[in-house]
């Protein structure tokens, strides 16, 4: 009977290790799939609706890519940021002035989300291994001139097959590239809500 158990046991272990593998897979695949979408790089400020508003869907900036492959697993970034930043206003940055939170913008900027993920859990080692770098997490760079920027890790390889490539909207759309280490990371995430 306890070698029953333990097998039970064992086959739930298993079970939950794939199911957050599969949500990782599933992550990549939807940054994949924004990648067919045309969208022109537009930083403007947007009134959306709140919860699972957007900004026009031909229209975004690289956290709108993170934003949209998030929300075709049923995971609303805005709704999910606001809700935090309301509770714990203080935790996260002041750059922009703010004395209270904006529901149309709060998640769309860089900082913001490294917060949130961060006091999520969701925070992995920052390494110059492309290999410590898996199909669904979230890299964050600092593009100088205090200009951040976050890209999805997916489950497609670079030409010589060392590194993982990146989902992104860096100025030309929703691309795929291979750009890991183009720029300075500034942080590493494994999000799953």
């Amino acid at each position: 009977m306890k070698k029953i158990k333990f097998i039970l046991l064992l086959f739930c272990f298993n079970l939950c290790i794939s199911q957050t593998e599969i949500q990782k897979l599933n992550l990549s695949e939807a940054a994949l799939e924004l990648t067919h979408q045309k969208v022109t790089y537009d930083p403007s400020y947007f009134s959306i609706a709140y919860p699972n508003g957007d900004v026009p869907s031909n229209k975004g900036v690289c956290t709108d890519v993170i934003i949209r492959a998030y929300r075709k697993l049923g995971i609303d970034l805005q709704k999910e940021v606001h809700e935090d930043m309301k509770a714990n206003f203080n935790a996260y940055p002041k750059i922009w002035g703010l004395k209270t939170t904006d529901k149309n913008i709060d998640h769309r900027r860089v900082p913001n989300l490294m917060t949130y993920f961060k006091r999520k859990g969701a925070e992995k080692p920052i390494t110059n291994n492309a290999n410590d770098y898996k199909p669904g997490d979230l890299v964050c760079w600092d593009l100088k001139d205090a200009a951040s920027h976050i890209g999805i890790v997916v489950n497609k390889k670079s030409n010589d097959g060392k590194r993982h490539l990146i989902v992104h909207n860096i100025g030309s759309g929703q691309v795929l590239e291979d750009c890991l280490f183009s720029f300075k990371i500034i942080g590493h995430y494994r999000f799953n809500l």
